[in-house]
Order: C-alpha cells, then sequence, then structure tokens
C-alpha cells in the first residue's frame, strides 16, 4: 500500500504543481459553497486551488486541512507553537487561530484541542463540549468516539456518554449502525462490533476490523484481510495483505509486501477486476 499511496500523492502533486497558474488575491466566485478547493502548497505555504488547479485562496498558511460544511481548519505557525483556526472559501478566517489542533466539521461539530485536551466547537467557534477527551474523533451518525484513561467509548453531540468507555480499541466512527471495537491489547486483542447500545452484533473474533462501507468491512485474520457482511459472516476470504473500504462497488487490495506488492481492485464476490502488472 506504501507504493500505491506514493504513486497516488505523485500524481496529486504533478497536477497541483505544475498544473496550476498562480491567482493573486481570492476569485469572487471561491466564495460560493458549490466551488471544490483542495488544499496545495507553494514555496512552503499552503493555500487552495480549484479543479483546475488554479489557486483561488493564496499560499498563506503553514498547513491547511480540506473545507468540510464550508470551512477548512488551517495552521498560523509552526507544528510545536502554531495555532489552528477555521477559514471560510474567500480564505477569511470565521474561528481565529486559537487551537492546538482542529480537525474537519462533521454534522456540525468540529474536534478540537486545547492543552492536550480534545473537545468539540460549533462553527461559531463556541465549545458546545469542552476539551476533556485523551483523544476523540469526528461525529458520524450522531455519535463520536473519544479516549479516556486508555479505553473508548461513544458521546453524544450533548457531550454525553451513550456507550461507556471500556473497550481497548476502536474504528474511528459509526457506519452503517456499527463501529468496531476491540477487547484486548493491540497485540493479542480480538474485534468486533456493536450497534449503538453499545451491544455486539459482532462477537470479537477478528485480528483487525475497519468500518463498513456498502454493507462490507475489512476485516483481518492471520495477517490476511478479507471483508464481511453485517452479520459477520466472511463473504470474501481473507488473501489479501494490504485492503481499503468498498466504494462505488470495489475496494482496493494488495497482494505482497509494501515494496513488491501489487495493487488492484476487486468487487464483492472477491473477483479480481483489475491487477496491476
Amino acid at each position: 500500500m506504501k507504493r500505491v499511496l506514493l504513486s497516488i500523492m505523485l500524481v496529486l502533486c504533478a497536477n497541483i504543481f505544475v498544473c496550476y497558474s498562480k491567482n493573486n488575491g481570492v476569485k469572487e466566485s471561491s466564495t460560493k459553497d458549490s466551488i471544490a478547493l483542495f488544499p496545495a502548497r507553494e514555496n512552503g505555504k499552503y493555500g487552495y486551488i480549484n479543479k483546475e488547479g488554479k489557486f483561488v485562496i493564496d499560499p498563506q498558511f503553514d498547513l491547511a486541512g480540506r473545507f468540510s460544511e464550508g470551512l477548512a481548519s488551517v495552521r498560523i505557525g509552526d507544528e510545536e507553537t502554531g495555532k489552528y483556526g477555521y477559514i471560510n472559501k474567500a480564505g477569511q478566517f470565521v474561528i481565529n487561530p486559537q487551537f492546538d489542533d482542529a480537525w474537519f466539521f462533521s454534522e456540525g461539530l468540529a474536534r478540537v484541542s486545547i492543552g492536550g485536551k480534545y473537545g468539540y466547537i460549533n462553527k461559531a467557534g463556541q465549545f458546545v463540549i469542552k476539551p476533556q477527551f485523551d483523544y476523540a474523533w469526528s461525529f458520524s451518525e450522531g455519535l463520536a468516539m473519544v479516549s479516556i484513561g486508555g479505553k473508548y467509548g461513544y458521546i453524544n453531540k450533548a457531550g454525553q456518554f451513550v456507550i461507556n468507555p471500556k473497550f481497548d480499541g476502536a474504528t474511528w466512527s459509526f457506519s452503517e449502525g456499527l463501529a468496531g471495537v476491540r477487547i484486548g491489547d493491540w497485540r493479542t486483542g480480538k474485534w468486533g462490533y456493536i450497534n449503538k447500545e453499545g451491544k455486539f452484533v459482532i462477537n470479537p473474533k477478528f485480528d483487525g476490523a475497519g468500518d463498513f462501507s456498502e454493507g462490507l468491512a475489512m476485516v483481518s485474520i492471520g495477517g490476511k484481510h478479507g471483508y464481511i457482511n453485517k452479520t459477520g459472516k466472511i463473504v470474501i476470504n481473507p488473501q489479501f495483505d494490504a485492503t481499503l473500504s468498498f466504494s462505488e462497488g470495489l475496494a482496493m487490495v494488495m497482494v505482497g509486501d509494501f515494496i513488491t506488492g501489487k495493487y488492484g481492485y476487486i468487487n464483492k464476490e472477491g473477483k479480481i477486476v483489475y491487477m496491476e502488472k
């Protein structure tokens, strides 16, 4: 997968840094939420380009995230002392840089950290869930994964635990009504899936687990990756060395090690529809 990601990055870099033509200032059209913008770097600073590769927000930030729900997190300053805030598509700060870390907005809230603790803000920059968690992730399907004291659980948008922190590991978020959680340490523990009541619907028996997408989720057994359905039944036998989630009926898979392995795509029957030569 390392080689796959490197290839993707090279393509993106070529599109971003070769095809664009610099634009001074911010285009009026970029203020429309319908305009897609993408973070790009020039001379060590980040700005945003449109689909034609032209800068519509000049490079001026030290780090930049993707736009989500009309806003994007950006950092002013270096990694150790810099602060994060949020800009709109006109390149204007709507939430001033003040956070030690910041992530994208999801379901109206964004995960941010101050002083080593994570909480959630609204689009006015106000804390609706105060920083109190050791780690946190974005909201999905009304819930967010958080960690306290090395244990993982899920909160609602009022900051209340609806699934107490009792698991030793968790996938990023709920997806299609289920979330993967681990019982035991990262070496020998087993993964299963819970519903939004925190009850296991697929018992812990896998060495690894991913989010559900299009009715299937990646699981690993004995170092190999395959896919299960929502009853926990293996529908594509573990046989791949790396996999990604299904999207539009296909999933990327890798056979072999990270250096010399080949990647391709399978369908939901597990048949290879493309494999790198």
